[in-house]
C-alpha cells in the first residue's frame, strides 16, 4: 500500500466535508455493496475532491489524541487474498464514522458506506434519521425531506460532492418550489457517506441555520486495485397494495496497481406502485348554513334573502362552530420509478497532484392518482341544511345530518419527473510541504416538470340524508344519502388541468488554500462563486362548466344552464355522467362501519376526451409563475490550531466568513381591462452582505474524552417563495398572499457544547447542548378584508374556485412575509452506542444504538382566528381577527428518539430499528385554524443477512412493520382531523453478488 508524503507530514488533515478521515477511518468505496476498504497506515494520499470538498475545513485532533492504532476503533482486519488488509461489515461502518466524528473540531456526524447499503433505507432522508437531532418528514410512506435539531429542510443546505445543490421534486400533494432538499429524488445506494455538519466553519459553505449535509458518490482510488464489481437484485412488496416491484443496483469500479488511476460508475434502480388510504377534511371552517333542525336562516331558501337568525340562536351557534370543508374518503395511488447513475474518474500522477471529475444522473418519475367520495360544505353551506347535530366543547360540529347536501366524487391523476444532473471536478494540489490548494468547480440542474395534473368531478347538489360523524376524530363515520354509485344521480360539473415546470440550477467555481505556518499553526483561505437560479411556471385549463346562472357552459356551449338557485332534480351545472365514469371501491382505510366504500368516480381517459380538455388553450396561473436569481461571491480565512494549554490538548478553528448576495426577484402582475387579462412581469433586485465570525475548539482531558464548544454567526436565505413581487391567490379559502422581494435573510447566533466518551472500540456516549438566537425571521403579517381592497383584479382568481363566482362573499384574509422580531431555539442530544464484544460466546456480536433529542423554541406569529359574529343582513361571517400567537418554529418536534439492535457475525446479521418524532407544527393555517401539524410517529424497520458464500448474501427487510398512520390536525387548540392515511408494510427480499 502507497504512503504518501501528504500522510506523512505529522499533521491529520481532515476536512469538514468529510473525509480524509473517513478513509483513515476505513471508508468503503461503494455505497451499497459491502465492498472491503483498505486500512491505510495514515491518512489516505490525496483525498479525492468529493471527500473533501475543501482541504481541511475542519481542524483536527492532535495527532498523539488519536487511538495508538489506526484500526481501534474497529473489529480486527483480515487479509484478502491480495495481501491487501480489509475489513467489511456493519460494526465496521460504524466504527469509522466514530473515528470521523472524534477527529474533528466540530460537531460532525456521519453515515458510511455499509450503514446506508445494508439497512433497508428507500432513500437518503431514510438513513439520515439515525442520526441525532435528525428528523423526517415522510411523504407517501416515504421519507422526503429532514429537520435538523427542529430546524426545518429549508434550513439545511446539501451539497452533492462538495457542491451545493438543490434538488426539487414534484412528489406529494404540492410541489417543493423552495430551497427545501428533497432526498427521496437519489437511492441511497448512489452514495458511499453522509457527513451532517451541526457547526458552522469559516470555511464551511454559509446558508444554513440548521446543518449542512454532504452527500459523496463514487470513489475508486480508496478502493482496492484491480477490478471490482457488486450487483445487488431485490424484489419489494407492500401488504396495502399487494404489489411487487424490482430494486437493483450495480457497481464496477477499476483502480491500476500503483494508486495512481481509478475509475468507477454505478447505477441504481427501482419501481413501487403503492397506495395510501384514508380519509381527510382539507381543513375545517366556519359557515351560515341554510337552516338548522327546521329553523331557518334567512328568509328565503337556498341562495336569496336576508339572514333572520336570532342573536345567540341555533343559527348563530352552528354558523360560528366548525365543521369539515370537504369530509371525504378515498385513495392515493403512487406510481414510482427512481433511476441513478453516478460515474467517478481519479488521477493522481503524483503524491503532490490529484485530479477529480464527478457525474451523477438522477430521474424520479411518479404518477400520483386521488379518488375521493365527499360533500363539498365549502362555500356552500348557504343551500345546506343541518338536523341531528352536536357540537362538542372545542366548538366542533362533531357530527350532523345534511340535507341538500353538495355530494362530489373527484378523479386525479398527475404524471411528473424530476431529472437532476450535476458534472463536477477538481484539483488537488501540493505546492510545497507546507501550502497546498484545492481548485472546484460544478454545474448541476434539477428539472421538475409536470406535463398532466388533472381533475375531473362528478356532482349530485341536492343529496338528502348525508351524515357525517367526528366523534372519533381519525376515524369517522361517513355516510351518504342519495346512491353514490348511480350515473343518473350526478354531473360531469368541473374540469381541471395544471401543468407546471420548476427549474434549479446551480454554478459553484470555488479556491481553498491551507498554509502550514508552523507546528501546531495553520491557515486557511479561500475565495468562492456561486450563481443559483430559480424558476417555476403555472397553467391552467381549470373551468367550471356552468359559471354563469342561465347561461351556456363554458366548455362544449351545449348546455344551457339552471339558476344556481336550482339544485334539485331538474337543475342543469354539468354535462350527464352517462358513460364518462368507473366505480371505485375505498378498500381498508381505517373506516367504521356505517362508512360509504363504493363510488361513482369519472373515467379520466373518457372525459377528457369529452370535454377536449387537453385541447383548451392554457392560461397562466399568476402565483405560481416567477423566479429567484441569487449570485453570492465572497471569501474566508480561518486560523487552525493545536498544542497544549496549561497541561491541556486542545485543537480550534477561528475564522470569518464574508458573503455578498446580490438578488432579483421575478414575479407577475395582472390587469384586467374590458376582459381582457395581461400579465406583465415586475422585477425587484436587492443586495446585503453578512459578516460570519466561526469559532469551534475541542479540548482532551484524557485519552477518550473530547469536550466541544462553538460559536458562529449563520445565515439562511429567505424562502423563494415569500420573495415574489405580486400576489397569489386561493380562491377555495379566499385567502390572497403577497409576496415580500425586500425581505432580509434569517440571521443567528449559533452557541453549541458537546462531551463525548468513547468508553471501547465502536461505542460513544455523547450529550450536546446547543441553542439558537434567531435576531432576523420573517413572519407572516395577516389582516382581513374585501378582495377590492388587495389591488388584485378579478381574473387572478382560479376560475374552478368559489371565490369567481362570489368575489366578496366572504371577507379575505390577506396575508404576507415581513420581517419579523426573530425567535429562540435550544435543545440537548443524547447519543450511546456500543458493541457488546466483553460479554462471552455469542452474546459478543450483538451492539447498539440510541439516541434522543430535546429541542424547544418559541416565536411569534400572526395569523387569522376564529370569526366571533354573523354579519347581519347579509349572513357572512364577520371578519378573521387578527390573533397573535406564541408557539415553536414550524417543523420542530420536542422530543425524537431512535434506537437500534443489532447482531452481526461471520454469516449473518441482523437489525431492527425503531424511529418516534413527537408532534410538530408544520405551518400557518386557514379559514380561522391557528396552525396546522402532525401527530407523533412511530416507525419500526428490520434487516436480516446470511452469508451463503464470501461473495454472496441473501436479504430480507421490512420497513413500516407496524403499519404506522399519518395523522394531520389543523388548529393547536381543537386539534381538528386534516388527515389519517395509512400506506402498509413493505418487505425486501433479495441478494448481492461481490468480486
Amino acid at each position: 500500500m502507497t504512503t504518501s508524503r501528504r500522510s506523512c507530514r505529522g499533521s491529520l488533515r481532515l476536512a469538514g466535508a468529510s473525509l480524509g478521515a473517513m478513509s483513515a477511518a476505513l471508508l468503503l468505496p461503494a455505497a451499497a455493496f459491502a465492498q472491503a476498504a483498505e486500512v491505510p497506515g495514515a491518512v489516505a494520499p490525496g483525498t479525492p475532491a468529493q471527500q473533501d470538498p475543501s482541504p481541511a475545513q475542519t481542524a483536527v485532533v492532535p495527532a498523539d489524541e488519536l487511538t495508538p492504532d489506526a484500526s481501534a476503533q474497529v473489529a480486527p482486519p483480515e487479509a484478502d487474498a491480495g495481501g491487501d488488509i480489509v475489513v467489511t461489515g456493519f460494526r465496521q461502518s460504524l466504527g469509522a464514522a466514530i473515528a470521523l466524528k472524534r477527529n474533528t473540531v466540530s460537531s460532525v456526524d456521519a453515515i458510511v458506506a455499509e450503514d446506508i447499503a445494508k439497512f433497508p433505507d428507500q432513500n437518503l432522508a431514510e438513513s439520515l434519521q439515525r442520526i441525532p437531532g435528525i428528523s423526517i418528514q415522510r411523504d407517501a410512506g416515504e421519507g422526503r425531506a429532514i429537520t435538523v435539531r427542529g430546524l426545518g429542510a429549508q434550513f439545511t443546505r446539501v451539497r452533492v460532492n462538495g457542491l451545493e445543490t438543490v434538488a426539487t421534486s414534484t412528489d406529494g400533494a404540492s410541489s417543493n418550489r423552495d430551497r427545501a432538499f428533497d432526498f427521496n429524488v437519489f437511492a441511497s445506494e448512489l452514495f458511499n457517506s453522509i457527513v451532517v455538519h451541526k457547526t458552522a466553519e469559516a470555511s464551511l459553505d454559509e446558508g444554513s441555520l440548521g446543518a449542512v449535509v454532504d452527500l459523496n458518490t463514487g470513489n475508486p482510488l480508496a478502493g482496492k486495485s484491480g477490478v471490482t464489481f457488486v450487483a445487488s437484485g431485490q424484489a419489494s412488496y407492500n401488504d396495502l397494495s399487494k404489489n411487487w416491484g424490482p430494486r437493483l443496483a450495480g457497481l464496477l469500479s477499476y483502480k491500476n496497481d500503483a494508486g495512481t488511476f481509478g475509475v468507477a460508475v454505478s447505477g441504481a434502480y427501482q419501481s413501487t406502485n403503492n397506495f395510501e388510504l384514508g380519509n381527510n377534511t382539507v381543513r375545517w371552517a366556519q359557515g351560515v348554513f341554510d337552516s338548522v333542525d327546521g329553523t331557518a336562516c334567512f328568509s328565503q331558501p337556498n341562495r336569496g334573502g336576508t339572514y333572520v337568525g336570532t342573536p345567540g340562536g341555533v343559527c348563530d351557534q352552528v354558523a360560528l362552530a366548525f365543521h369539515p370543508r370537504i369530509p371525504r374518503y378515498g385513495s392515493v395511488r403512487h406510481d414510482r420509478e427512481r433511476l441513478g447513475l453516478t460515474g467517478s474518474v481519479q488521477w493522481a500522477p503524483t503524491d503532490a497532484t490529484k485530479v477529480s471529475i464527478d457525474a451523477l444522473y438522477s430521474r424520479f418519475k411518479e404518477t400520483r392518482e386521488e379518488k375521493w367520495g365527499e360533500v363539498l360544505l365549502r362555500s356552500n353551506e348557504r343551500q345546506m341544511n343541518v338536523r341531528d347535530y352536536t357540537i362538542d366543547g372545542n366548538n366542533n360540529l362533531i357530527a350532523a345530518t345534511i340535507d341538500d347536501a353538495w355530494v362530489r366524487t373527484e378523479h386525479y391523476i398527475r404524471d411528473s419527473q424530476t431529472e437532476f444532473y450535476q458534472i463536477g471536478g477538481s484539483w488537488d494540489q501540493d505546492v510545497s510541504d507546507s501550502f497546498r490548494f484545492t481548485l472546484l468547480g460544478g454545474y448541476s440542474k434539477s428539472n421538475a416538470t409536470i406535463p398532466v395534473e388533472t381533475t375531473f368531478v362528478f356532482d349530485d347538489r341536492d343529496a338528502q340524508g348525508f351524515r357525517y360523524d367526528y366523534t372519533n376524530m381519525k376515524r369517522p363515520v361517513i355516510s351518504f344519502g342519495t346512491s353514490v354509485t348511480d350515473a343518473a344521480n350526478f354531473q360531469l360539473a368541473e374540469v381541471r388541468d395544471r401543468p407546471s415546470k420548476t427549474v434549479n440550477d446551480f454554478r459553484t467555481a470555488q479556491l481553498r488554500t491551507e498554509w502550514d505556518v508552523a507546528d501546531g499553526l495553520k491557515i486557511k483561505s479561500g475565495a468562492m462563486y456561486r450563481r443559483f437560479s430559480f424558476d417555476t411556471q403555472g397553467f391552467s385549463r381549470d373551468a367550471v362548466v356552468c359559471p354563469n346562472a342561465g347561461g351556456r357552459d363554458v366548455v362544449l356551449g351545449t348546455l344551457t344552464c339552471t339558476p344556481n338557485t336550482n339544485i334539485g332534480p331538474t337543475a342543469v351545472y354539468g354535462f350527464p355522467a352517462g358513460n364518462l365514469g368507473e366505480i371505485f371501491n375505498l378498500g381498508k382505510a381505517g373506516q367504521p362501519g356505517g362508512t360509504t366504500t363504493q363510488f361513482l368516480i369519472p373515467n379520466i381517459a373518457a372525459a377528457a376526451d369529452f370535454t377536449g380538455l387537453y385541447g383548451r388553450t392554457a392560461s397562466v396561473l399568476v402565483g405560481d409563475t416567477r423566479s429567484v436569481s441569487e449570485e453570492v461571491t465572497g471569501g474566508y480565512v480561518e486560523f487552525d490550531m493545536e498544542g497544549d494549554l496549561f497541561g491541556l490538548r486542545y485543537a480550534a478553528n477561528a475564522g470569518m466568513r464574508y458573503a455578498h448576495t446580490a438578488q432579483k426577484s421575478t414575479g407577475l402582475t395582472s390587469a384586467t381591462v374590458s376582459g381582457v387579462t395581461t400579465n406583465t412581469p415586475v422585477t425587484v433586485e436587492r443586495s446585503y452582505d453578512d459578516w460570519l465570525p466561526a469559532v469551534n475548539v475541542a479540548l482532551f482531558p484524557m485519552e477518550d474524552l473530547v469536550l466541544r464548544g462553538a460559536v458562529s454567526k449563520v445565515i439562511t436565505r429567505p424562502s423563494l417563495g415569500s420573495l415574489t413581487p405580486g400576489g397569489s391567490v386561493d380562491g377555495f379559502n379566499y385567502r390572497v398572499n403577497f409576496g415580500n422581494p425586500q425581505l432580509d435573510p434569517f440571521r443567528a447566533t449559533s452557541f453549541d457544547l458537546a462531551a463525548e466518551w468513547y468508553f471501547a472500540p465502536q461505542s460513544l456516549f455523547s450529550v450536546a447542548l446547543f441553542k439558537k438566537n434567531i435576531a432576523s425571521f420573517p413572519v407572516s403579517g395577516t389582516r382581513s378584508g374585501t378582495f377590492a381592497s388587495t389591488g388584485l383584479p378579478l381574473g387572478v382568481i382560479p376560475a374552478s374556485s368559489p371565490a369567481a363566482q362570489a368575489p366578496e362573499g366572504q371577507l379575505w384574509q390577506i396575508s404576507g412575509p415581513v420581517n419579523g422580531e426573530g425567535a429562540s431555539l435550544k435543545g440537548m442530544e443524547i447519543s450511546l452506542q456500543a458493541s457488546f464484544t466483553f460479554l462471552p460466546g455469542f452474546l459478543k456480536n450483538f451492539g447498539f444504538l440510541a439516541n434522543a433529542t430535546f429541542v424547544d423554541s418559541s416565536a411569534s406569529y400572526s395569523q387569522g382566528g376564529p370569526a366571533t359574529t354573523v354579519v347581519r343582513p347579509g349572513g357572512t361571517l364577520g371578519a378573521l381577527p387578527n390573533t397573535v400567537r406564541d408557539a415553536t418554529l414550524y417543523g420542530l418536534s420536542k422530543r425524537a428518539y431512535n434506537g437500534t439492535l443489532y447482531y452481526e457475525d461471520a454469516k449473518f446479521s441482523a437489525r431492527g430499528s425503531i424511529s418516534y418524532r413527537s408532534p410538530y407544527i408544520d405551518g400557518a393555517s386557514a379559514t380561522g385554524n391557528l396552525f396546522e401539524g402532525y401527530d407523533e410517529t412511530i416507525n419500526v424497520d428490520a434487516s436480516l443477512r446470511y452469508k451463503l458464500t464470501d461473495n454472496f448474501e441473501l436479504s430480507l427487510e421490512g420497513t413500516n412493520l407496524t403499519d404506522e398512520y399519518r395523522d394531520r390536525w389543523v388548529d393547536i387548540d381543537a386539534r381538528r382531523n386534516y388527515e389519517s392515511n395509512h400506506f402498509g408494510r413493505t418487505f425486501l427480499i433479495g441478494g448481492r453478488f461481490k468480486m
